[in-house]
Parts: structure tokens; C-alpha cells; sequence
């Protein structure tokens, strides 16, 4: 792929294509270490020592509200929650709907946590944290233009 270097090209074709890539790369990489995307999300927003507010349960519709800014259209999170109750990591409360995080669900979502520098390392490959930093600003900045 050639570098854009006319300050022409158009900013959404190449945040797409961006996009795309990272997303299909981070989540080949959470798959070759056992975990779906959305799985990791559901123990992160389920674990009282991440993203849960005390550790609380949620409900499917609970955590897809918490997920909607970044859920992609394909994401079934009612089939991944399954698939995460089945492997033990989470428990289903029959009575509500509700999914709590298991010890061993815990200690899974701590294991991958640990590895996602490795994915972060591998995408910010021979990238100065202040070009990243730029290039953040930068989309920030065009977000800000385009929404008033």
C-alpha cells in the first residue's frame, strides 16, 4: 500500500480502511489466545476490578447499552455470554437474566489483559508516541469540525 501524501485524500476512506484493519487484527490476535472481542468486553464490564461499578450483574440488553459505541453490527452478545457461561467464566442468574463474573472467569480476563500490550506493541510498531499523539488530535480536531 502506498503512503497518502496528498493532502487531498479523503480522511473517512482512510480511517475506514484503518478501522478495518486494526479491528481484524486486535481480534485475530484475541482469538489465537482463546477469546472473542465481544467476550473479553463482557468480563471486563462484569468484573468489579475493571469496567463493573462494584461488580454488579447485568442483563444481555444491560451490557449491550454499555457496549453501543463499540459493538460492531455482528456482535451477539446473548451467543457469546453462552459460550463464556459454558466454559464456567460466567454464571447466569436464572431468576433476572443477570451474568456475573466467575473466579474463573476473572482469572481469564486478567490473562488476556496481560497480553494486550503485546497487540497494542505490535500496531504502535515504529510509531512516535507523539505522532500518535498528533494523529489522535488531529481526528479529534475533524470530529470536532464536522459536529459543531
Amino acid at each position: 500500500m502506498t503512503l497518502p501524501d496528498d493532502p487531498a485524500q479523503p480522511a473517512a476512506y482512510w480511517t475506514g480502511v484503518a478501522y478495518e484493519a486494526l479491528i481484524a487484527f486486535t481480534r485475530s490476535r484475541m482469538a489465537a489466545c482463546g477469546f472473542t472481542q465481544p467476550q473479553f468486553w463482557l468480563l471486563r464490564h462484569l468484573s468489579r476490578h475493571d469496567l463493573s461499578a462494584g461488580g454488579a450483574g447485568m442483563t444481555v440488553p444491560e451490557l449491550r447499552r454499555a457496549m453501543t459505541g463499540y459493538l460492531r453490527p455482528e456482535d451477539d452478545l446473548a451467543a457469546e455470554a453462552e459460550v463464556l457461561v459454558d466454559r464456567g467464566w460466567l454464571r447466569l442468574d436464572g431468576r433476572d437474566g443477570r451474568l456475573w463474573i466467575t473466579e474463573a472467569g476473572e482469572e481469564a480476563r486478567i490473562a488476556m489483559t496481560e497480553r494486550t500490550p503485546e497487540i497494542r506493541a505490535a500496531i504502535h510498531h515504529g510509531i512516535d508516541d507523539a505522532d500518535y499523539v498528533t494523529t489522535l488530535r488531529v481526528l479529534h480536531r475533524m470530529i470536532g469540525n464536522v459536529n459543531g
